[in-house]
């Protein structure tokens, strides 16, 4: 057997090839679809319009929705996988070896496109707070020829930064670039939705038009569940040129509403309260229903006699009994009819608390007393930071009950969030306090770009990536303090976006043999054993929270990963004599953690003395049910 071994240009290398997938699907469906095109596989349109039964269309025909320019780019942009990869930070990490929730500092479009793999189908939850463009918003051009080197200078990462820049409405491409931005970013995160998951996205009046018609085209107008409108301000802005916006909004839409449903929010006390109990009911407490409705009931209209022998001839005017005269005696032989503490009241329906749903059914109006304002949101900001008056570390925060709503919505006690426009941490602090409230269990994802600070901050913060990483440290440790016998994961595994830790090759084309030496170790220098062994795991698709085991085996440190669906050794010296113990200590290893399926094994390519240790090695894992054995 041959050790197979991964380039930079391998697929396990690269994040997910969303076009490849598309490809392959409709050739699953459509074989007939597939024709080979001037660059490779490609759709035969003529083909693709017979199968829905439109001979007439043609490519040049007007067709209904939005367009603007650099849209094709902004699908191709989408489509293109990345090779990046996402470096572990545990130093800026807080309980690195158990939590399970991510804190990512990096381009959001990159990102995305790595976590592809890992979390594809997987996220119950996507809330996001992106950029309202209102000409105050950092949006910063995505490069479609290299994106993680666009990505490191315009963060100021090179020698070569470039400065970051608002979105003017000046710049006379004010709504196409913020589409751009937008297009590509949807369009992955639809990917990662779980089948009856939903995206809940925060957006002001400037864009909401445009978001509407973005998000119809990509995850379907027959999956918009609603416009939620968030009355964000305790008081009217006096200094308002016409009137005070006093809303916003929260787009809603579906992976598939057929299948996704909404959590019932939990009753307030001031709900609760009003179930009273006035005849002992061994029941309980009841709220009176109205016996009466408005719509038409062919069986809705007879007299009732009361129990003090009173006749009430019919419901009100313009108005039906909700229920047929049998329903109603039986109800009433049960007890469930309220006739007032005379008798002869018209007649209500008593509902048990008991037996009404567990919540209440969400609305679509949000208001701030019950959710908070924008004021609320900045003062907790500040009390979390412990910020000194008039100092503005973040221009707008969301507040935490409005992201707890949006949790308590779309995110079951175990769900998996992302929010990967991360701003000032909000989720993540609201995924503590919604888990410590009802004894959940939900992971976050948490994004944010490390936009430079345009002012020197005294507390030393560069980035907003860098306020995100301390608010919610603190977030985690103000819950630690508040219930201490609480056991709840408050705590996040860092890391950081760059370039993939294996070399491309990129030769000199006036020194090709000192470009060939270089390329000997064709992995990254300064690239720690860790970096490398999270690289495979973003590439084949494990999560990023799997628990990993270390141990030395025959002299070497090996990780166990998964128990034991990954064997990774990438130490940089494997001699031929010891080939042998190595491979048959890691057959040990993975037998005694019981490892159910295939076990893939991952060595340092440079690492073996000769091709004949590295064949041995493969021979000998293979031997023994091993059978992915590959190098890097």
């Amino acid at each position: 057997m041959t050790m197979q071994k991964i380039e930079a240009n391998s697929p396990e290398a690269q994040s997910s090839n969303l076009l490849a997938d598309n490809l392959a699907q409709l050739k699953a469906l459509f074989p007939e679809l597939i024709t080979e095109g001037a660059s490779g596989p490609a759709i035969n349109v003529d083909v693709l319009k017979a199968l829905v039964g439109d001979k007439l269309v043609t490519d040049t025909d007007e067709k209904y929705g939005l367009n603007w320019h650099g849209k094709k780019k902004a699908r191709q942009i989408a489509l293109s996988p990345s090779t990046g990869t996402l470096r572990p930070c545990p130093e800026d990490s807080v309980d690195w070896e158990t939590t399970r929730n991510l804190m990512v500092e990096g381009d959001n479009l990159e990102v995305l496109k790595l976590l592809q793999k890992s979390y594809a189908g997987k996220i119950k939850l996507i809330y996001i707070d992106p950029p309202y463009n209102t000409g105050k918003d950092f949006v910063y051009p995505d490069n479609f020829q290299d994106s993680i080197k666009n990505y490191l200078d315009i963060t100021g990462q090179t020698n070569n930064g470039t400065k970051t820049s608002t979105n003017t409405e000046s710049s006379g491409r004010f709504h196409t670039d913020w589409l751009n931005m937008m297009y590509p970013r949807l369009k992955l995160s639809q990917s990662l939705l779980a089948e009856d998951g939903a995206i809940f996205i925060s957006i002001a009046d400037h864009e909401i038009h445009n978001l509407r018609h973005v998000m119809d085209e990509i995850f379907g107008p027959e999956n918009f569940i609603a416009n939620v409108i968030w009355h964000k301000m305790d008081s009217p802005k006096n200094s308002a040129v016409h009137l005070s916006e006093d809303h916003d909004y929260v787009v809603i839409y579906a992976k598939n509403s057929d299948i996704w449903r909404p959590c019932p929010l939990p009753r307030t006390e001031e709900m609760v309260a009003r179930y009273k109990n006035p005849d002992n009911d061994p029941r309980g407490p009841w709220l009176l229903g109205d016996l009466a409705a408005r719509n038409f009931y062919g069986q809705g209209r007879y007299p009732i006699t009361t129990p003090s022998g009173k006749v009430i001839s019919g419901p009100p005017a313009g108005s039906y009994w909700r229920i047929s005269e049998e329903k109603f005696n039986e109800l009433n032989a049960d007890g469930r009819i309220w006739w007032g503490t005379s008798g002869d009241n018209r007649p209500g329906i008593k509902r048990f608390i008991s037996e009404v749903k567990d919540g209440v059914v969400p609305q679509t109006y949000w208001p701030w007393k019950d959710v908070g304002s924008t004021r609320h949101a900045k003062q907790e900001l500040s009390q979390i930071m412990e910020a000194d008056a008039g100092e503005d570390l973040f221009i707008t925060p969301k507040p935490v009950r409005l992201i707890k709503r949006v949790l308590q919505i779309g995110a079951g006690k175990d769900a998996l969030v992302l929010d990967f426009f991360g701003g000032s941490g909000t989720t993540l602090h609201a995924t503590y306090a919604l888990n410590a409230d009802d004894d959940g269990s939900r992971r976050c994802i948490l994004v944010q770009l490390p936009e430079p600070l345009s002012d020197v901050s005294p507390r030393g913060y560069k980035t907003i990536a860098d306020i995100t990483r301390d608010r919610i440290k603190r977030a985690g440790q103000k819950f630690r303090n508040e219930k201490p016998l609480q056991k709840k994961d408050l705590g996040f595994r860092a890391f950081k976006l760059d370039t993939s830790n294996i070399r491309a090759w990129n030769p000199k084309t006036n020194d090709l043999k000192t470009s060939l030496f270089d390329h000997l170790e064709h992995l990254e220098a300064g690239r720690s054993s860790d970096d490398i062994l999270y690289e495979i795991l973003l590439k084949l698709g494990l999560d990023l929270c799997v628990p990993i085991e270390k141990r030395e085996i025959a002299g070497k440190q090996v990780n166990s990963v998964g128990a034991g669906v990954l064997m990774a050794c990438l130490v940089e010296s494997i001699k031929g004599a010891e080939v042998e113990a190595l491979a048959l200590d890691i057959v040990a290893w993975r037998k005694e953690q019981g490892t159910v399926g295939d076990t893939t094994a991952v060595f340092r390519d440079s690492a073996f003395e000769n091709d004949v240790a590295k064949s041995n090695l493969a021979a000998i894992l293979e031997q023994h049910g091993i059978k992915q054995v590959r190098s890097l």
